[in-house]
């Protein structure tokens, strides 16, 4: 039986900072719940948009790691981008793309391949912001 609600990732960030490149929603879509769909990513993508799917994918990977999530308030558009590919249904039988309680996971082994500079140790990468300090520069202008 479906929930009334959906379930939203306290401290999960809502966007990528200084872009409108959204990551979550604040409340559920009155018309319906937007399905779930493998996005092509073309070659000539700006790079923008690359490192918003870096971002996005740092983002599950330190809120969530190897467990499998629910939907919940995170963004159906962001989602697609690496659905089918480097986030797949945890519980392929049954999967439900339009549900916010849909449950899903990350496949490391192809997720490491597509953005090995979320996955490295201790490096520090110019394409992808500081989760703890960017909270606080905005605070601060």
């Amino acid at each position: 039986m479906a929930r009334d609600y959906m379930t939203k990732h306290k401290g999960f960030p809502g966007r990528l900072p200084g872009t409108d490149f959204q990551f979550t929603i604040r409340r559920a879509n009155p018309k319906g719940v937007t399905p779930l769909k493998a996005l092509e990513r073309y070659k000539d993508r700006k790079s923008a948009d690359r490192r918003a799917d870096a971002a996005f994918m740092k983002a599950l990977w330190d809120y969530f790691g190897e467990e499998p999530f629910e939907r919940g308030n995170l963004d159906a558009g962001r989602l697609s981008w690496v659905f089918g590919r480097e986030v797949v249904p945890a519980e392929p039988e049954g999967f439900d793309p339009a549900s916010y309680e849909a449950l899903l996971k990350i496949d490391v082994a192809k997720a490491m391949i597509t953005f090995p500079e979320v996955f490295t140790d201790g490096a520090e990468d110019e394409e992808m912001p500081d989760w703890d300090a960017m909270w606080t520069d905005e605070d601060e202008a």
